[in-house]
């Protein structure tokens, strides 16, 4: 995280490990991350859950709606990846530098979501989420097991 925040930011960071971590049905880095999220004043409640279900629809802007596609993509089908995808985010004014970071944040949350479920580790409950936040971070990630 100290490595790619300082060329993307907080937001970008957050978003494209929101949207890996959904991609991948990974319920733990969901809670998480919508806590930091919220306590870093990033999104409230009622925005989280939406940018989750649709972040078109949340008013999302066309850069933050591209790194959660990419992100989103990276997560599900990474191989199938070409320089198109990374050509999205140049075209909303992202850097080379950015992209590679913005690649890195999802990759990251890839690595220790899937971690998590390899190993079965339980899922606790995150203090500080209403239980309609938690209950909607679960529901994004039961839609990627349903999709799978």
């Amino acid at each position: 995280m100290h490595a790619v925040v300082p060329s993307i930011g907080l937001r970008v960071y957050e978003l494209a490990t929101l949207a890996a971590a959904a991609a991948i049905g990974s319920v733990h880095c969901l809670l998480a991350h919508g806590r930091k999220t919220l306590d870093t004043g990033l999104l409230d409640e009622d925005g989280l859950a939406l940018v989750l279900r649709d972040p078109e629809a949340a008013g999302l802007d066309e850069r933050d709606v591209a790194v959660m596609a990419f992100a989103a993509r990276l997560s599900q089908d990474a191989a199938s990846m070409t320089d198109d995808d990374s050509a999205r985010l140049r075209a909303v004014g992202f850097s080379d530098r950015q992209i590679v970071d913005i690649a890195l944040a999802a990759g990251a949350r890839n690595l220790f979501s899937r971690t998590l479920q390899a190993l079965a580790v339980p899922i606790e409950d995150v203090p500080r989420l209403s239980p309609q936040l938690s209950q909607a971070l679960r529901e994004a990630a039961e839609r990627r097991g349903a999709a799978a």
